[in-house]
C-alpha cells in the first residue's frame, strides 16, 4: 500500500517524526518496523502514522516535507478531513521518495 507521511526536514537534509521519537532519523528505501515510544500528552497509537494522500491541514508545514511510503501490515482509521480524512497506522514502512 502506498501512503504519505509528514516529516520532520533537517538542515542536513535528513527527515525524521514530527512528533513521537523525533531524533530518529529515517532510512530511505529500507524497510523499518514500528516501535512503541509512549509519550505524556500524546494518544498511545503505535505504528507509523500515514495518510491516504499528502494534506494535513491541521498541521503546519514549515519545515516538514511529505515523503511517499509503501506500508505493510497496518489499520486504516477514518478521521475528520480536518485532519486529513484516512489515516493508517503501519508496523512496516519504507520510505520511496
Amino acid at each position: 500500500m502506498i501512503g504519505y507521511k509528514l516529516v520532520t526536514q533537517r538542515k542536513d537534509g535528513s527527515i525524521g517524526p514530527l512528533f513521537i521519537n523525533r531524533k530518529q532519523r529515517l532510512a530511505r528505501g529500507t524497510w523499518m518496523q514500528a516501535e512503541d515510544h509512549p509519550t505524556t500528552g500524546y494518544a498511545h497509537r503505535p505504528g507509523w502514522h500515514v495518510l491516504a494522500k499528502p494534506d494535513a491541514p491541521h498541521l503546519s508545514e514549515k519545515n516538514r516535507t511529505w515523503i511517499k511510503v509503501e506500508i505493510h501490515d497496518y489499520l486504516e482509521f477514518t478521521r475528520p478531513l480536518s485532519q486529513g480524512g484516512k489515516w493508517f497506522l503501519a508496523q512496516r514502512m519504507k520510505v520511496l521518495e
